[in-house]
């Protein structure tokens, strides 16, 4: 799908820009992009990763996270193409706005 190619210089220097304005950083031993969420509870942070859990399947584009009791740490990057692609942005921003709405 076109959700997994590659970002064009332009799209990632305009993509990282605005991910980057939202939390989120640039992995620099691979290219992939990282955040942490922090919620007052673990059924919030259980909550948040259930709806992205629904989305990832739905995109079938699956986020590497760990998580512990309130603190959810999330890298996105797509494994299929070795590094960062829309798919990965598009999930990021669901994510974000999954992580607000909680």
């Amino acid at each position: 799908s076109s959700q997994s190619h590659w970002l064009t210089t332009e799209e990632r220097t305009q993509v990282l820009l605005d991910i980057k304005a939202s939390g989120w950083s640039e992995l620099g031993e691979r290219d992939a992009i990282y955040k942490e969420f922090n919620f007052k509870t673990f059924n919030q942070a259980f909550g948040f990763m259930t709806r992205v859990a629904l989305q990832a399947e739905k995109m079938n584009h699956h986020p590497e996270w760990f998580n512990v009791y309130n603190k959810v740490q999330i890298t996105l990057i797509s494994h299929d193409c070795g590094g960062l692609t829309k798919r990965d942005v598009k999930l990021a921003q669901f994510i974000d706005k999954a992580a607000a709405s909680v």
